[in-house]
């Protein structure tokens, strides 16, 4: 099937896509050379510089079908228009369906989407259309105010709860600090988007798991960007989020742009299928992941794509060690006392980058070289520390045009960074 429907996709781009059809004659390829996945290698790679640079080419229908406009978040640069058709926007549903189906969601449940709709974000509008599908209630709380959401859970109930899983600790612990225990409100299941909650080993992170307590609710995670159109979500199995196979075709690739077999860390790459407006083909998402295609125990057979453990953008050279942000963020969510946290990473040498982590908290007794020494001990090297105020951290790294906090900040030199 998916072999099919990827002859179909490279056809519809070499006949409706300027950019494709350039692209293809730059790298001397074909629609007839594609015949499996396999030969998808042969292919140019998209990137999100092409989209910003060559928007329009993309474009594979005329303006007048187009019927929503989303943009991209702008987490790693200046936000990317990805307008609709209104076969994109019933694609988009029917992948949200299939996800809330994989997550346990059905007719009867009631489940409140702590995602925005506004600001031309897909998030929130494709949860709608996915619980509509469902026949499930959709409660659109938004991400803007803890308050409204915390009155939302403790008046209507929620059976579930769809939300980056930093602002739904923070709603948690607003709802305690009126006296509701969020372990008693009746929520089930936690929908977590934009934010991992599990380690490389697919065990929860320390997040993951005071989430869990907190609401006493079953716990999965997804992954999904705006340029793929597809959403990868944990079953109760927790093993992975499960590929649709009808929607997207999914490759890890190596620094030199080498597919890796199952079970290697690479970047991700997606070919989102059955896209009308503005399909792409082989679109680095520059985040950092493995496959699994062993055996889930929820019965599907479909593969599944691990956690993701960074962006290729952001890996760090520090003192000799190669690492990404997340492997600190892990160290730093197991310290009670810290109340947020993000880091700086500047220009040092060639080789070294220069580390500097910001902690939050109100205790006046809080140890920042503490905190380095407990970093030094995971990962075998010491960084810079800070320690300042929560309301600091909410200030810098809470930035009304972005929807999830912003915790990664490169001031390293465009050309020490890469291609990103």
């Amino acid at each position: 099937m998916q072999n099919a429907l990827l002859r179909r996709h490279v056809t519809y781009l070499a006949g409706h896509s300027p950019y494709y059809r350039q692209a293809f004659a730059a790298a001397g390829v074909a629609p007839s050379q594609v015949q499996s996945i396999s030969d998808l290698a042969r292919f140019p790679l998209t990137s999100k510089d092409d989209l910003a640079l060559h928007h329009e080419t993309f474009h594979c229908v005329p303006p007048e079908e187009f019927v929503d406009l989303c943009l991209t978040s702008g987490t790693t640069g200046k936000p990317v228009a990805l307008p609709q058709t209104f076969q994109d926007l019933g694609r988009v549903g029917f992948n949200e369906e299939m996800s809330f189906r994989i997550a346990g969601i059905g007719r009867g449940d009631r489940v409140l989407v702590a995602a925005a709709m506004d600001r031309c974000f897909m998030a929130g509008l494709a949860y709608f259309l996915g619980l509509n599908r469902v026949g499930a209630l959709a409660i659109r709380g938004g991400s803007s105010s803890i308050n409204a959401l915390a009155e939302l859970v403790r008046d209507h109930r929620p059976t579930a709860v769809v939300g980056v899983p930093t602002l739904l600790l923070r709603l948690a612990e607003a709802l305690q600090s009126r006296g509701s225990q969020p372990v008693e409100l009746g929520v089930e299941r936690l929908i977590c988007i934009g934010e991992p909650v599990r380690r490389a080993d697919l065990s929860l992170s320390v997040l993951g798991r005071r989430l869990t307590e907190v609401w006493g609710a079953k716990l999965f995670g997804t992954y999904a960007c705006t340029e793929m159109a597809t959403a990868f979500t944990d079953c109760e199995a927790g093993c992975g989020g499960h590929v649709i196979p009808e929607l997207i075709i999914v490759e890890i690739i190596d620094e030199r742009g080498e597919v890796l077999p199952p079970g290697h860390i690479g970047e991700v790459v997606v070919t989102p299928l059955q896209v009308k407006g503005m399909p792409l083909l082989r679109f680095r998402t520059g985040d950092m992941a493995a496959l699994h295609c062993e055996p889930c125990s929820c019965g599907r057979n479909t593969w599944r794509l691990g956690p993701i453990l960074g962006r290729r953008a952001q890996m760090l050279k520090y003192r000799g060690t190669t690492l990404f942000p997340s492997a600190i963020f892990r160290v730093l969510e197991e310290i009670d006392w810290i109340r947020g946290y993000y880091i700086e990473v500047f220009n040092e040498f060639e080789l070294s980058d220069r580390v500097r982590i910001v902690v939050g908290s109100a205790d006046a007794h809080a140890d920042a070289a503490a905190v380095a020494d407990r970093i030094a001990a995971r990962i075998r090297v010491k960084p810079e520390v800070s320690v300042v105020s929560p309301e600091d951290i909410l200030e810098k790294t809470l930035q009304p045009d972005k929807r999830k906090p912003v915790m990664f900040f490169d001031y390293r030199e465009t050309t020490h960074k890469g291609n990103e």
